[in-house]
């Protein structure tokens, strides 16, 4: 009985050693996670700029985060559909080295050098061999480089048929967030290869060049701001100058504002803006100015590919959603469509009908939240609404919009109009006949 004794009592004490050495591998492996971890979505992570989106973002339009013909960076790498294009970067990886004049060796060691900066920017970790890695960097910048070059300068560089078809399908996929590489590499790249040749701009300015459809401002390259990468250039495209961006304030956000169609029916006029600034929109006498904007597949593209960006990397400065965030109020249904369409604020260049178009603005604004608003929009909706909801304007709504709103209305309300009148007068003047 008591060697029985003295074996649980050793089995227990056995058990309890056990579970204290496992306890405390659990801890140091607990402890080296918390020291290692880093929030993938915080913008205070050093280096972190390029994000694979969201899935309840992306879900909404998967397409419109996917490259269709190339990939660009890590994420898309081993995507099958994207092979094809393979071929042409080593083409184009051929005729870089040629115009470059600099040996194979040097181009790895100066990627190689770089290639722990680049990792750092993206926010998802890697498991592509440095090697690969070192490689996919290469190609991909050289491409990029080439295909800028041949925009920018066709009768040197040679640009063929297969480089026309391919530039406005390659501008689409080199606006993804997903689908990019840190703009210092392929600058650093870039200058290695051709910063002798005077002849030759700056790579900024080939950047500028290639994606002037998207600056409508007339931006100047010699701007000093960092570009992260093409996203991040597409985004500042659109900004106000630094010294007109509005104020933030932690606290103010727009919750609600009336749609176009009502706020017309109240009396506001709506007038398009000579503004060249997208977001330059203006309330003032009664007459609401909004630049012209087009909605078409490119449109859309953008729009959701800067918001994610600015859900993770921007979070205290999203103008771009603000800015969506004002046109989801104000349409809300075809009527709100078709009355910016009429006063030449809206262009809808292949989205189909007004359904179509209200259902993609109210759609780009899902699942994303915002933590605070610009002034100048902030006060715009004050504005807006308080115009809306004197008593006046808010009476001159409703008559229009119960009794005015379509011809047979209007006629119908004329008619019970002049007969309750002709009615008064035949009442008074049988009064008058009776005195």
């Amino acid at each position: 009985m008591e060697e029985s004794t003295s074996a649980e009592i050793q089995d227990e004490a056995n058990a309890s050693i056990g579970n204290e050495l496992q306890n405390r591998a659990l801890v140091i492996d607990i402890t080296q996670m918390l020291k290692s971890s880093k929030h993938p979505f915080s913008p205070l992570s050093p280096g972190f700029c390029i994000y694979r989106v969201p899935h309840d973002i992306r879900e909404l339009n998967e397409k419109v985060y996917t490259p269709t013909y190339i990939s660009i960076g890590p994420f898309h790498h081993d995507d099958k559909t994207l092979e094809i294009m393979e071929k042409l970067k080593v083409k184009y990886f051929k005729i870089f080295v040629e115009k470059a004049a600099l040996n194979v060796e040097k181009l790895v060691s100066t990627i190689r050098d770089r290639e722990g900066d680049v990792r750092r920017c993206y926010a998802e970790t890697s498991t592509i061999t440095s090697d690969n890695y070192v490689k996919m960097i290469l190609l991909d910048a050289s491409f990029i480089i080439v295909f800028f070059l041949i925009f920018f300068m066709p009768t040197e560089w040679g640009c063929d048929d297969e480089f026309t078809i391919l530039t406005s399908q390659l501008m689409d996929d080199m606006s993804l967030l997903e689908n990019q590489l840190p703009f210092f590499v392929i600058e650093e790249l870039y200058n290695l290869a051709f910063a002798f040749h005077s002849n030759y701009p700056s790579f900024t300015q080939l950047a500028f060049t290639f994606f002037r459809r998207y600056n409508t401002q007339n931006m100047s390259p010699d701007l000093n701001f960092e570009i992260k990468h093409f996203v991040d250039l597409l985004r500042t495209f659109f900004l106000p100058q630094p010294h007109r961006l509005p104020q933030r304030y932690r606290r103010e956000s727009v919750t609600h504002l009336y749609t176009a169609s009502q706020l017309h029916e109240a009396g506001v006029k709506f007038k398009v803006s000579s503004s060249k600034c997208l977001f330059d929109l203006k309330f003032t006498n009664g007459v609401l100015e909004i630049p012209c904007f087009q909605l078409n597949y490119s449109a859309e593209c953008f729009f959701r590919n800067v918001m994610a960006l600015e859900q993770i990397y921007y979070r205290w400065d999203r103008y771009v959603s603000d800015y969506i965030r004002i046109l989801d109020f104000l349409i809300d249904t075809a009527k709100d469509v078709d009355l910016l369409v009429r006063k030449r604020i809206l262009v809808n260049t292949n989205l189909g009908d007004s359904n179509k178009v209200a259902t993609l603005v109210n759609n780009l604004n899902k699942n994303t939240f915002t933590l605070n608003t610009n002034s100048n929009y902030c006060r715009l909706c004050e504005d807006l609404n308080t115009f809306y909801e004197d008593p006046c304007h808010s009476w001159k709504a409703t008559l229009r919009r119960d009794y005015f709103n379509n011809p047979w209305k209007t006629t119908a309300t004329m008619v019970a109009i002049i007969l309750l009148v002709l009615t008064l007068t035949q009442t008074i003047c049988s009064i008058i006949s009776l005195q």
